[in-house]
């Protein structure tokens, strides 16, 4: 099976830096032109979370296709932090013992960073197995999201920060149980 992997499109807070997880922003202009200007894999069965800017990347890239939402997908509370850019939180002992930790800290009145990752591997997981008889699943969910499964998942195997990506940027993928081998970037 063939898995696509899309962030969503850019946000008034991606363009600002911001941590943007419960937030739930609509697409900027930006990023609905930069949606418009890209030609992305067709797929059978698309799946987002239930927040607007993954469902408007969704629509746009798809638009005569069925929009399947789960919640379980959607980025990580980042708590105190939302909203808030590197500039904003220059200073702020939480943050700055966050960034110590290497980003493995539960975020202040936030979600545990593992705690996320399971919830979106075990989501993930189960789509996968509702959706066995498909030859191509495209996801079009968060960078935080993508980056869970893929640090589970991807052959040659690497951490989390290994698999970010841009807005409106991707993954074209092959699921083989066990294992996702990244075919090649959108």
């Amino acid at each position: 099976m063939k898995i696509i992997f899309i962030r969503h499109g850019k946000t008034a807070g991606n363009l600002e830096k911001r941590y943007i997880g419960r937030t739930d922003e609509s697409l900027c202009t930006k990023g609905k032109d930069e949606l418009l200007s890209r030609i992305y894999p067709d797929c059978e069965v698309v799946i987002t979370s239930e927040m607007k800017r993954c469902i408007q990347t969704a629509e746009i890239i798809y638009p005569n296709k069925k929009i399947i939402s789960f919640s379980q997908l959607n980025e990580c509370d980042f708590g105190d932090f939302e909203g808030k850019n590197y500039h904003d939180l220059s200073g702020n002992t939480d943050y700055q013992n966050w960034i110590d930790s290497g980003g493995s800290m539960t975020f202040p009145n936030g979600e545990n960073p593992d705690k996320f990752k399971k919830r979106c591997i075990s989501t993930f997981e189960k789509i996968i197995v509702e959706y066995e008889k498909s030859d191509v699943i495209s996801f079009v969910v968060h960078g935080g999201t993508i980056m869970s499964i893929l640090e589970k998942y991807a052959v040659p195997k690497g951490n989390f920060y290994d698999y970010q990506i841009e807005n409106g940027g991707g993954f074209i993928t092959k699921f083989e149980g066990e294992k996702i081998l990244i075919l090649e970037k959108i």
